[in-house]
């Protein structure tokens, strides 16, 4: 019989303290609650970490994704290659623009999209257009972008899809909701120099979910190359107004009530009360990922001896993960119980955790809206039904969670087969 943990360990709980309401309390007492200083402060500081010259922060990672494949002009009639394990926005943002995703399979390993199958969708499934750019040739739609996640934190093939960016004159998108403070090559998941030169545009979103590495509750942020479109994106992010800052009056609260809409826009703007929230987190962030990366280390020396039970995460060689998550991938044929066996015994035994993601092609409305039927992305599919997110947030306690990784060692060795 195992003893559950004496307490409910949480999944993902945020870490908080005086600078954080130090911060929210200047923007109370300063008058401006939605976008304004503060907002300009935290674009130009996450803009400098991340070594570029601008960044738009805005309400969530879903916004700026819908924003960087606007910007880049995706419409109905044209393509994006997509991974189909992730969390349904980044799908969705390519939707709402009435545009097609094509899901292709992930690497088995790491949970990214596959460049070598992506390869094979461009050689098999396509032909080359008259401006280099791929047509799928069933459809007769032209794929204008690959949008890759960089799951869990750790760093999709960047040097593999850029050489397929550049032969076949695509866009890259980089769904970087798990990657803030991870590293390719040496350089930061968003660094513009990560793109190299004369190659079709990039562009970046980031999330500050409540979950996230640097968390604000919501919010996101959009970095790009060439800069004129996070230029675009501005404007966009506000109505499609020309200058909304005109409007905020940020340096001295008297703004204007004139203004001229010049595009179709959104109300994707960041507030104060976030921006306040991501500074002080910014500061932090080293201290968050060096945290994040403890804690791993915590589950990955519990479970190295049960290798026979369960694949351990690994960074792949020239990569840094940022650890959003710890994603254990169980060994079902050498296992009693499934993954939501499992999954209900780890919440009996108080030990929260996660699943990270179900495949896209799997959710009703993409099963009635997209032709990928069940079987037709095992490796995405196979990955969903062994995974299990465990806890690796910098708020819980080391010795919780040496008490976390020696249970689930029990209950993985009580449950393997003879």
């Amino acid at each position: 019989m195992i003893a559950p943990l004496r307490r409910f360990l949480p999944f993902s709980p945020p870490l908080a303290d005086a600078a954080e309401l130090s911060q929210i309390e200047s923007v109370l007492k300063s008058g401006w609650l939605t976008r304004g200083p503060k907002c300009d402060d935290f674009e130009a500081k996450m803009a400098s970490y991340l070594g570029a010259a601008e960044s738009l922060a805005v309400s969530s990672c879903t916004a700026a994704l819908h924003l960087a494949l606007k910007v880049l002009d995706l419409g109905p009639k044209q393509g994006v290659i997509v991974t189909p394990l992730t969390f349904p926005s980044t799908v969705h943002a390519i939707v709402y623009l009435g545009a097609t995703p094509f899901l292709v399979d992930i690497e088995p390993k790491t949970g990214n999209l596959d460049p070598e199958l992506v390869r094979l969708f461009l050689t098999k499934e396509c032909h080359k257009g008259p401006n280099g750019q791929p047509i799928h040739t069933k459809t007769q739609i032209p794929v204008k972008a690959l949008l890759p996640i960089h799951y869990g934190g750790f760093p999709a093939d960047l040097g593999a899809f850029w050489s397929l960016c550049q032969e076949y004159n695509l866009a890259l998108v980089e769904d970087a909701a798990h990657a803030l403070g991870a590293r390719y090559d040496g350089r930061l998941i968003g660094d513009p120099s990560l793109r190299p030169a004369d190659a079709p545009p990039n562009l970046v979103a980031f999330s500050f979910y409540a979950t996230k590495n640097l968390a604000t509750g919501e919010g996101g942020l959009l970095m790009g190359s060439p800069s004129d479109l996070i230029k675009r994106a501005r404007v966009l992010s506000a109505y499609g107004i020309n200058d909304a800052r005109r409007i905020y009056g940020r340096d001295n609260l008297r703004g204007t009530w004139d203004y001229d809409v010049v595009d179709l826009g959104f109300k994707y703007n960041f507030t104060d009360i976030g921006a306040a929230i991501g500074l002080a987190q910014l500061e932090k962030l080293p201290r968050f990922l060096a945290q994040r990366q403890e804690r791993a280390a915590i589950w990955t020396a519990a479970l190295e001896s049960l290798r026979d039970l369960v694949e351990l995460p690994a960074e792949s060689p020239n990569t840094v993960s940022a650890w959003h998550l710890y994603p254990l991938k169980l060994h079902l044929d050498r296992l009693t119980l499934d993954r939501d066996s499992l999954s209900r015994r780890l919440n009996d035994l108080n030990l929260g955790h996660s699943v990270m993601f179900r495949p896209i092609h799997l959710h009703t409305y993409y099963q009635k809206t997209l032709a990928y039927p069940k079987g037709s992305l095992p490796r995405a599919e196979d990955f969903f039904a062994r995974e299990l997110s465990l806890p690796i947030a910098p708020a819980l306690d080391l010795l919780d969670l040496t008490a976390a990784a020696n249970l689930l060692v029990l209950l993985l060795k009580s449950s393997a087969r003879v």
